[in-house]
């Protein structure tokens, strides 16, 4: 009892471990290895966890890798990302955005976020289950349908800093967002409709999990519309910066606690808040110093919370289970969610016309940088315990690694390859503003 009581961390201790070896890491990438600094920490805590585990395995006594997945445990990444540091997120991602550029791409971010969701969902379980059929593995077939929509939301904080840093149009960097934005919460509540059919054993009904969706995504839509016009109404009796700050805190932390009190999607209504507050908020309800104050401390948040986000995400590979079946499922997740991807994205740009992406090039940008991150890792590690969860952790790791440390990696040469080629979608704002044609 006492030995028990002595090696358990409090919430403190956890969170100071992982920023502190967030820092230290991150100044050990920034002089040494010098790599895309999400991309360092996950490289690093990666790295980490293996080397852990050999050494377990190899060196008698070493019980370092236990304490790091007792640790691991307690803290409950899951439980962080999804009740915690999403919300941050996605309004922090959400304040950055242009709405009024958003609105001229309405269609087809509408349409990616949904149609292409659900398509990516559909193509990926029934390939995945096709893989699983030749392995003769032992599960439900609407296991791999849940894989196929933990895997389909895109991460939005890493392809957008590669968009900003090669100067890409602020139109298409508002496309790119507003999919991923919307297609996380999107992609969780198929998740979590799909999963209650899974775990109850019940046939799905198509007709119910419209039903439930509908509910949770337009209830989340409009507490984000409720929450964010409050913060606006807020903001704009008053002219006092620290205060200011306090009030979209209590939109992000309020407007998500009641999402989960109600059964509705959080990160839909932070979507929508931050949207809401990024835009007429920072335009008409404060003065230049708050917003200074506002958009800084926001970066700021965004960046410490995506620092210890992709650190836990390698550090996590030392709960997987290496064993033949889960190899072949992780190699075959790679190919398969990218073709998934690039099919949802034809159907969904192209099957309407005014949904046509008009701009040569947008379509392979928002391809290549269609990042799996922290929330397909976190519905990952919510299974239940068992075979399944192990098969799909690993298939879900192999699709998210390859994305951060491949993709993310060589996003910025496939934009200059387009520049090289002068497709319009990828021409510097700056050109267009100095006297470039117009596109065709």
């Amino acid at each position: 009892m006492h030995e028990t009581a002595s090696t358990a961390l409090s919430a403190f201790d956890i969170a100071a471990i992982l920023v502190v070896a967030s820092a230290l890491l991150g100044w050990f990438n920034h002089h040494f290895l010098k790599l895309p600094h999400v991309i360092g920490l996950t490289v690093m805590g990666a790295l980490g966890a293996i080397g852990l585990t050999v050494a377990d395995a190899f060196i008698p006594g070493v019980t370092l890798d236990d304490w790091v997945a007792d640790t691991l445990q307690q803290m409950n990444f899951t439980e962080t990302l999804l009740q915690g540091m999403l919300s941050f997120l996605l309004f922090a991602g959400a304040l950055h955005v242009d709405l009024d550029r958003l609105k001229v791409a309405w269609l087809p971010v509408l349409l990616l976020s949904t149609v292409g969701v659900m398509i990516s969902t559909v193509l990926v379980g029934l390939a995945m289950w096709g893989v699983g059929m030749l392995l003769a593995l032992g599960i439900a077939p609407i296991w791999y349908f849940v894989f196929g929509a933990l895997i389909a939301p895109t991460d939005p904080v890493s392809v957008l800093g590669v968009l900003r840093e090669e100067k890409v149009p602020q139109s298409l960097q508002s496309a790119v967002a507003g999919e991923s934005l919307f297609n996380d919460g999107v992609g969780i509540v198929v998740f979590i409709i799909l999963l209650g059919a899974a775990v109850s054993g019940n046939d799905f009904s198509f007709a119910e999990g419209a039903r439930l969706f509908a509910i949770e995504a337009g209830g989340g839509i409009l507490i984000g519309l409720v929450a964010g016009y409050i913060g606006y109404r807020a903001l704009a009796g008053m002219d006092e910066y620290t205060l200011e700050v306090l009030v979209t805190l209590a939109v992000v932390m309020g407007g998500y606690a009641l999402c989960n009190y109600l059964t509705l999607s959080g990160p839909l209504a932070m979507a929508v808040a931050g949207l809401l507050i990024g835009n007429h908020g920072v335009t008409y309800a404060m003065s230049d110093v708050t917003r200074d104050y506002l958009v800084k401390f926001w970066e700021l948040v965004d960046e410490l919370l995506n620092s210890v986000l992709f650190l836990l995400i390698g550090l996590e590979m030392i709960v997987l289970v290496a064993g033949f079946d889960e190899l072949v499922l992780a190699l075959a997740a790679i190919p398969l969610t990218l073709a998934a991807r690039g099919v949802g994205i034809v159907v969904s740009t192209k099957a309407i016309p005014a949904a046509r992406l008009q701009d040569k090039g947008a379509g392979r940008v928002l391809w290549w940088g269609g990042l799996r991150g922290g929330i397909s890792i976190a519905l990952a590690l919510s299974l239940p315990a068992g075979e399944t969860r192990d098969l799909i952790l690993a298939a879900t790791f192999a699709a998210v690694l390859f994305s951060v440390l491949v993709q993310r990696a060589t996003l910025g040469r496939l934009i200059e390859k387009l520049k090289r080629d002068h497709a319009p979608a990828v021409e510097d704002d700056t050109a267009a503003a100095a006297g470039a044609p117009p596109p065709p």
